[in-house]
């Protein structure tokens, strides 16, 4: 059975509709259905405040605690493991497997202050902290690989920091994807080879890759080095949830080639059928799958056959990377193929099969003298590793060739006009401008329906896609971009039913361009609709954490006419901000009061427009 498009990251999904994968612990650590977060709140004044009321309570004998406000809450329910800790139950989570290798994905939320961490094998801490608006992360903050506290010369270890502040707001939603490698030992005991974190990747962002760790870090559950340990999270610094976990345990894999032989040709081939109409150049057997076998550099093709020796039934990632045309068979069906003779690419296609032998058939050829000969072929699953079967020379890791084109601001903002997909991977809109900060809070902007679609933080853009040879017209923002929504933010409606214009549906909406604010150098986009002139300023705020999106309207009294300030799963918090999709917040600075309708199955938040200006925060 050949399956396409398997997610192969993580597989093994912890249901969290009880405790049972975890070793008990005092009450702190319970599951619950939802959590809410007041992210103005500090669980620091939350600790300050338990302490007072129980002091004030043993002095004055009172049967109740003082009410405070609380930075967290929670209700019934399952799927979200959340610790809540005090003086007395702060114990941390201690997984009851045990775990070498591992690629491990959650979402986690903390509040405001809060402080966690996630020890894998129990004795390497990867820092779980609310940085937001931290400019140069250390150790300590969310992310970082913890130092430890250790005085021996052999044994210190001062910690990593990320290469970003990648962190959301607190109270929201984050995700995190690791890549763990246990630390090697050989017969003896003797470690060989220390743990390292692959990748680290946080809110889509690269934060660690190929990071050596040579000691465990601070407060470990041993102060030791072991092949197998526990997940371990961290119950006494803070509030903390986590949400959507997934792993994978993973091991060296047992699958092999054999049997493997190989015919090489000559001839400016164009599609794959047509090397059976030309004599063959050599043949022989081999080890590995090696395109230079053929001694060309170019107008060859070459056919592998050999065995594949499975150890076990599972669905099995088939992986080729060629240049030229490729077609792999599995016991003689086709499994991938690309008939051409000048691509450069990988292939990928998941594979049902069963333990046993299965021959298989990989041929390649190649009519591309711009392109260097490559050929490699790999085999795993979601448990093991791939499994490499060609020469190093075959199939070189990829160089980039290409110097990056990245636009950055110096003293001044920069404004760069480009395609962009939303998303990433979206619909394409043509009309739209980057705009990047020297503080590094930067923004993507729709012209065409003036709106505002995407806002990251750090690096500006990487402009290689515009600018290199011929060019796409698009750039790539180098940073986790937090989207919005799409189309005209702002319409006269007939009803409350109605949806908002699509981009360039609505005739009497123009755009009228941009001038420049002298003080800020930042634009103020402008447009003209039913007769009204309408200005958009985005600005970072004073801190440089977020946006300020300022809309002012050039007359008054306007009938019918509202505001889409975000669409999606939309959640009021307690300090009167918006959670949008558990993403971002929504907070309204002017006086309007957002109401959220339904519109075609997904919710809204819109303001009423009467002439006034809308003012809003966005917070990520």
């Amino acid at each position: 059975m050949l399956l396409f498009g398997v997610h192969l990251f993580a597989q093994e999904q912890m249901k969290l509709e009880n405790l049972n994968d975890f070793s008990p612990q005092a009450g702190n650590w319970q599951i619950v259905g939802g959590v809410n977060v007041n992210p103005d709140l500090d669980v620091h004044d939350m600790q300050e405040h338990e302490q007072n009321a129980k002091t004030k309570k043993r002095r004055r004998k009172r049967n109740k605690l003082e009410e405070v406000p609380q930075p967290i809450t929670f209700t019934a329910g399952t799927g979200i493991l959340l610790n809540i800790n005090d003086s007395e139950k702060r114990d941390r989570l201690q997984t009851n497997w045990e775990h070498g290798d591992i690629k491990l994905e959650l979402e986690v939320m903390l509040p405001k202050g809060s402080n966690s961490g996630i020890y894998f094998q129990g004795r390497y801490e990867l820092q779980l902290k609310d940085s937001w608006g931290v400019v140069n992360p250390k150790v300590s903050d969310m992310g970082g690989i913890h130092n430890n506290w250790e005085s021996a010369p052999d044994k210190i270890f001062r910690g990593i920091p990320p290469l970003s502040n990648a962190s959301k707001a607190p109270g929201l939603w984050q995700t995190l994807k690791v890549h763990f490698q246990a630390p090697r030992f050989n017969d003896k005991g003797e470690k060989i080879a220390h743990a390292k974190f692959v990748s680290v990747v946080l809110n889509g962002v690269v934060i660690h890759s190929n990071v050596e760790v040579p000691h465990y870090t601070g407060g470990p559950i041993e102060k030791n080095e072991v092949a197998k340990g526990p997940l371990m999270i961290q119950g006494d610094h803070g509030p903390v949830a986590i949400k959507n976990v997934a792993y994978q345990l993973l091991e060296p894999s047992n699958v092999s080639v054999s049997s493997l032989k190989y015919k090489a040709y000559k001839g400016a081939f164009k599609g794959l059928d047509e090397i059976r109409e030309v004599s063959m150049l050599s043949e022989g057997e081999t080890n590995l799958i090696d395109v230079n076998l053929t001694g060309e550099e170019d107008a060859y093709g070459i056919r592998f056959t050999g065995e594949l020796n499975i150890p076990k039934e599972d669905n099995y990632n088939l992986s080729v990377g060629y240049t030229g045309g490729v077609l792999l068979k599995v016991d003689g069906v086709p499994v991938i193929r690309k008939n051409a003779s000048d691509r450069q690419e990988t292939l990928n296609a998941t594979l049902k099969l069963t333990a046993g032998k299965h021959d298989f058939e990989l041929t390649n050829i190649k009519f591309a003298g711009w392109r260097a000969p490559r050929l490699g072929f790999t085999v795993g699953t979601a448990a093991t590793y791939p499994k490499v079967f060609h020469t190093y020379n075959s199939y070189p890791p990829a160089v980039n060739s290409i110097s990056p084109i990245f636009v950055q601001p110096d003293a001044t903002p920069r404004l760069l006009r480009a395609f962009v997909s939303f998303q990433g991977n979206g619909k394409r809109l043509s009309h739209t401008i980057g705009v990047g900060t020297p503080k590094g809070i930067n923004y993507v902007y729709d012209l065409g329906s003036g709106n505002l679609i995407g806002v990251w933080r750090g690096d500006f853009v990487d402009a290689t896609p515009m600018w290199h040879s011929r060019g796409d017209g698009s750039f790539r923002p180098r940073g986790a971009v937090q989207w919005t929504f799409l189309n005209q933010p702002i319409a006269q409606l007939s009803g409350s039913n109605e949806a908002f214009p699509e981009t360039g549906t609505a005739p009497d909406f123009v755009s009228k361009g941009y001038g420049i604010n002298e003080a800020t150098q930042l634009p103020i986009f402008k447009h003209v609709y039913k007769d009204v002139e309408i200005e958009n300023s985005i600005v970072p705020n004073a801190a440089n954490t977020h946006i300020v999106h300022e809309i002012r309207f050039s007359k008054t009294g306007l009938q019918n006419w509202y505001c889409k300030l975000a669409s999606g799963e939309i959640q009021k918090m307690p300090n009167g901000s918006y959670a949008i999709n558990g993403q971002y917040y929504i907070k309204l600075i002017t006086g309007q009061t957002p109401a959220i309708r339904e519109v075609d199955g997904e919710a809204e938040l819109v303001v009423p427009v009467d002439g006034r200006a809308v003012k809003y925060e966005l917070i990520w």
